[in-house]
């Protein structure tokens, strides 16, 4: 089980007792924000997307959106999202669940621009009922990311 891989990942931080498993729904930002008790913009959504063959993993604030411009001059391609069948293959975990932590090797994470300006945000943690208050220093500790990018709209309009 992905929260399971989840908990080990966090483990070598000793905090894998922060992780909360819900008795809700947590799968899209709008559950999260109602089960977690928070704004909908402090759920980190990680987005799957394939790039060269390969996955990456964007993670976002919950009221941003994926600018195709900017993506482009990022990736130097069109922005494709994996597909439902694809995302528990190439990232490790299934949809509802997606999350920086304890992703499959080779899958590529970057962070975006739209959480820097919380103190603290609400990633998955696995599973579709689960999730972690990180603050962004503890997110850039725990997720083996690869750079910060500037890849969305719509949270600083």
């Amino acid at each position: 089980m992905a929260i399971e891989k989840v908990r080990r990942h966090l483990a070598q931080w000793h905090v894998e007792h922060k992780i909360q498993e819900l008795k809700e729904s947590s799968a899209t930002v709008e559950l999260a924000a109602q089960a977690l008790g928070c704004e909908p913009e402090r759920i980190a959504k990680s987005l799957s997307f394939l790039v060269n063959d390969g996955a990456i993993l964007i993670v976002a604030a919950g009221d941003a959106k994926i600018d195709n411009a900017k993506y482009k001059a990022v990736f130097g391609t069109k922005a494709k999202m994996l597909s439902k069948d694809d995302v528990e293959t190439m990232i490790g975990h299934d949809i509802g669940g997606v999350c920086p932590f304890g992703v499959n090797e080779g899958v590529a994470i970057y962070l975006d621009e739209s959480l820097k300006r919380f103190t603290t945000v609400f990633p998955a943690c696995g599973s579709s009922n689960s999730a972690i208050e990180v603050t962004i220093s503890e997110l850039e500790t725990y997720a083996p990311y690869k750079e910060w990018i500037d890849v969305c709209k719509g949270w600083n309009e």
